[in-house]
């Protein structure tokens, strides 16, 4: 494991799904300017979250927004963590993160293995079931500097998926992630906190809240927000993982 600099990348999502693709990919290019290797979008970065979106928004794979991706991974010569789009595929319909390398070769495509089906009396009623298709493999691919290990959002909440990701090697998980503020404050954080102890680092994405779907915001190592950030944002963090190891280490029991 090597040294690196990583982006994560907060949008605005309008209704257009061509300005959202374009606005992800200049800040794309922003990030790699500040340095950063890899680089991630947020849950549905172009196309608003919800299931009554989902079939008007999918697309194939490869298709217009990655082919948007490809490129432009390839024309800053990093590692492109795509979030998640609504994705078709044989009259199904998936969330799904796919990831390009340096040459814009797409590298690995995630489906959410755990759909998001919750009901709360009063506060929150959803069901991502209703639209979408589980995922059913596990996804990771190889940089120079760590194998990553991906989920989606509510796949965050399953100990054993990270579990199986730390055995086969990765030293570092991405989960883009559009969490509420219902279920959020409850657990999301301290599923987030617990994770880095088993020997990885795990960050999340985020993205607008102006939307009926309001969403729990987090950055990566632990530090929580709280408070609404602006509708975008450009995160760039230096990551070292021995002293992340380090660190760990030192609170297990």
């Amino acid at each position: 494991f090597s040294a690196f600099r990583l982006a994560l990348i907060q949008l605005h999502v309008s209704s257009i799904k061509s300005d959202n693709v374009t606005r992800a990919c200049r800040f794309v290019q922003e990030a790699a300017k500040q340095g950063a290797k890899i680089i991630s979008l947020p849950e549905c970065f172009n196309s608003p979250y919800g299931t009554k979106y989902f079939p008007e928004y999918a697309e194939k794979i490869p298709g217009e927004s990655t082919h948007k991706l490809s490129e432009v991974a390839k024309e800053c010569s990093i590692y492109l963590i795509g979030g998640s789009i609504p994705e078709e595929d044989s009259g199904k319909l998936y969330n799904t993160c796919a990831v390009f390398g340096p040459d814009g070769a797409l590298l690995v495509k995630h489906r959410k293995i755990h759909l998001f089906d919750i009901d709360v009396p009063g506060k929150i009623t959803f069901q991502e079931s209703k639209t979408l298709s589980p995922g059913d493999s596990f996804s990771t691919f190889d940089t120079p500097y760590c194998r990553v290990g991906l989920g989606i959002c509510y796949d965050m909440r399953f100990a054993e998926l990270a579990q199986i990701y730390a055995q086969r090697g990765c030293q570092l998980l991405v989960y883009p992630g559009a969490f509420n503020l219902t279920t959020g404050p409850a657990h999301w954080e301290l599923l987030q906190r617990g994770r880095p102890f088993q020997n990885f680092i795990v960050w999340f994405c985020y993205r607008d809240f102006r939307v009926a779907y309001i969403f729990w915001m987090l950055t990566p190592c632990q530090i929580v927000c709280k408070y609404f950030l602006p509708y975008w944002r450009l995160s760039v963090y230096s990551i070292d993982y021995f002293l992340c190891h380090v660190s760990c280490r030192s609170l297990l029991v």
